[in-house]
């Protein structure tokens, strides 16, 4: 079943998506998206299966259904937030996404690109949603295929343990077109886009290219170590192309794609200033060798630049030091696929991943090295799907080798300079399609995960705890790695050629869970901790409904239970996992306007939820509503071109709630654009 916005009937709120984009698209929204179910989906084996040989719950979008929402804080992680199963938390637009999936923290959820992996932290800032061709979230418990990734920032190394989400560009291109949108509103922001796609003989191609500015505003609590001054101006850039050369039929081809941004401005002080480089490189190539096996060999490069200037705040506004992080990441997989009695499929790969981590301080023009952390990790997978009839037999399993080499924590070599883990994961799964409107499924497998550089290592010294004006991380040396399972049950319903009906429960469990605590307000600091064993259950409930040719309904409620369970600290014996809302809810409706005008708003609610898995020291955060609408208009449309003008109204009851790490929403901002195409 394919689901949009998730609902609650306390909070029954009302949804109406705009009309598609003008620039020709061939799917129109206001049909119910019935054909979705028969539409085929990749990320489950790697090629394009049939949705009812899927063991695994596969909600899947096209690019026309992110048109309808608004351009909230420009996170691709946004496009997904009224599905159910995550609470997507962006803090700001100059700041990532710390929500949740499947009842665990913001890592454990995969980002692909195109199969590969991706930031969920930093490349949802960085990548521009125009190039994608469609999205798949494959809910469920960690799949074989996929390995964790090795990013040593933020929350840590991240692993598909509860679902993977993965952005699919696009691939062949069928007819020219060209898209260029022009907009302004709150805060003085300035927005440009321009898309272009074509196709020479067998080159397909697209390019695309984007600019944003604006004074912003205050994203701080009050007397929060944000201490926001002055409107934090920023300036982001984006540049990108893929090429794409089909040989001598369409499944042989050779694909490169490349993403540039560029993130400068200031975060509201003097001395506060920022400037982060992100590059992403995608090469592919696929052959469908015989009618039996399918080939695959990717690789990438993942570029994360990130610098930043810190001040003497609160004692004075001075520079103190300009501080950085440099971290690289290539990842590579081959797979090779058989096809074989029918429509089961054979899967045999590997990959591996090489990354670097490096963070530095600068005072007076001298660079000081923190953090230097070298990775690697490679992996074997292999899994059988079988069909038989109504069922769908799955299972899998993964040999994966990771090693971590410590050059420096704090500017000091550690003790211990090297550690390794060999694993082995394991992934089944079954469907009956009991008749053509019934289905049933259920999925269960299991998770590694090493503690990265900067939980380990952290961002400050141990002898910085407490101290006034020191704001960061504190180091965590002694954490030990996590292991997980994750399980679900799902039933799929379509009583009507109009109704789709999805339910599906989850239970989720980590060992040794390592979660970031915030273990002081003023200063602002943190420190990864392992909390014993930590769990989470729930259930998503999804309603699609079509009443008409011009309106659509849709509802979708997530409930979710976590508990921490740790005799050895009754701090944090019977606590809550951090960021997990014990309920995420929208309800909406999609319908056409007479004169070329149609509305979109969407209402998001979420219950409450912790920023610590410490009782004593944890904050409350939530319940909150959130209202937004997206309204367009048809100005113009012929054969050749067409105009069309947006207005987003975010935040409409201008909810100022407070967020973690003393973030909070800045309350309504609009946005007004118009859009040429042809």
């Amino acid at each position: 079943m394919v689901s949009r916005p998730s609902g609650m009937a306390l909070c029954l709120c009302m949804s109406v998506f705009a009309a598609g984009p003008a620039w020709g698209m061939e799917r129109n929204i206001y049909d119910l998206s019935l054909e979705k179910l028969s539409d085929l989906v990749v990320t489950d084996t790697k090629i394009a299966q049939s949705q009812e040989t899927v063991t695994q719950k596969v909600e899947l979008f096209y690019p026309e259904e992110f048109e309808q929402q608004t351009t909230y804080n420009r996170n691709i992680a946004e496009l997904l937030k009224y599905t159910s199963g995550q609470f997507v938390n962006v803090l700001s637009r100059n700041d990532a996404n710390w929500g949740s999936f499947g009842g665990l923290g913001p890592k454990y959820n995969g980002y692909l690109l195109d199969g590969l992996p991706i930031d969920s932290f930093v490349d949802s800032m960085s990548l521009d949603p125009w190039a994608f061709g469609q999205v798949e979230i494959h809910k469920g418990p960690a799949s074989v295929m996929y390995s964790n990734y090795l990013t040593m920032d933020f929350a840590g190394n991240e692993t598909p343990l509860t679902g993977i989400t993965n952005f699919i560009l696009k691939d062949r291109i069928d007819a020219p077109a060209t898209r260029f949108m022009v907009g302004g509103g709150s805060y003085n922001t300035f927005a440009s886009r321009l898309y272009h796609q074509d196709r020479k003989e067998n080159l397909n191609y697209f390019i695309g290219a984007g600019y944003e500015q604006s004074d912003y505003t205050n994203y701080g609590t009050a007397d929060s170590w944000l201490n926001i001054i002055k409107d934090p101006e920023y300036q982001k850039t984006r540049l990108y192309a893929k090429l794409t050369y089909l040989f001598d039929r369409d499944d042989h081809k050779l694909s490169v794609f490349a993403h540039h941004t560029q993130h400068t401005g200031d975060a509201g002080r003097p001395n506060r200033d920022f400037n982060h480089k992100y590059d992403t490189i995608n090469a592919a190539y696929t052959n469908q060798m015989t009618d039996m096996v399918n080939l695959q060999v990717k690789t990438g490069y993942r570029n994360y630049d990130r610098r930043w200037a810190e001040d003497n705040s609160p004692a004075n506004l001075g520079l103190r030091e300009r501080d950085g992080v440099e971290q690289q990441i290539f990842p590579s997989d081959l797979t090779i696929n058989v096809t074989h009695n029918g429509n089961s499929l054979l899967t045999v790969g590997v990959d591996s991943q090489v990354a670097t981590y490096r963070s530095f301080a600068e005072v007076n023009g001298v660079r000081n090295i923190g953090t230097d952390v070298n990775a690697y990790s490679a992996g074997l997978f292999v899994q059988e799907k079988l069909v038989f009839g109504r069922w769908v037999l799955r299972g899998g399993g993964r040999f994966n080798y990771t090693n971590h080499s410590y050059d420096l924590f704090n500017g000091a070599a550690p003790s211990k300079r090297d550690n390794s883990w060999d694993t082995f994961l394991w992934s089944v799964g079954a469907r009956f399609n009991m008749t053509p409107r019934v289905a049933f499924y259920g999925n269960a497998g299991s998770s590694f995960v090493a503690p990265s550089a900067k939980q380990l290592g952290g961002t400050l010294n141990a002898s910085d705890a407490g101290v006034a004006g020191r704001n960061g991380q504190l180091p965590s040396l002694d954490l030990k790695p996590e292991k997980g399972i994750g399980s679900d049950l799902g039933l799929d319903l379509r009583p009507l050629d109009t109704l789709i009906i999805g339910i599906r429960g989850f239970y989720n469990q980590v060992d040794d869970a390592i979660v970031e605590n915030a273990v002081s307000a003023t200063p602002s600091q943190s420190r990864s901790i392992n909390t014993g064993n930590a769990h989470s259950y729930g259930f998503e409930l999804n309603v699609d409904h079509r009443f008409a040719d011009y309106l659509r309904s849709f509802a979708n409620f997530t409930y979710t239970a976590t508990r921490v369970e740790n005799p050895l600290d009754s701090d944090q014996d019977g606590a809550d996992i951090s960021f997990v809302p014990d309920y995420v809810a929208n309800v909406g409706l999609t319908g056409r306007l007479p004169w070329g005008i149609s509305l979109s708003p969407y209402l998001h609610c979420v219950g409450s939820y912790y920023d610590s898995t410490a009782k004593s020291t944890r904050r409350k955060f939530g319940p909150y509503q959130l209202l937004n609408i997206r309204a367009q208009k048809m100005i113009f449309k012929n054969a050749d071109y067409a105009l069309n003008a947006a207005l987003d109204l975010n935040n409409l009851f201008d909810k100022r709630y407070e967020m973690p790490w003393q973030f909070r929403d800045p309350g309504f901002n609009a946005f007004g654009s118009l859009e040429l195409t042809f």
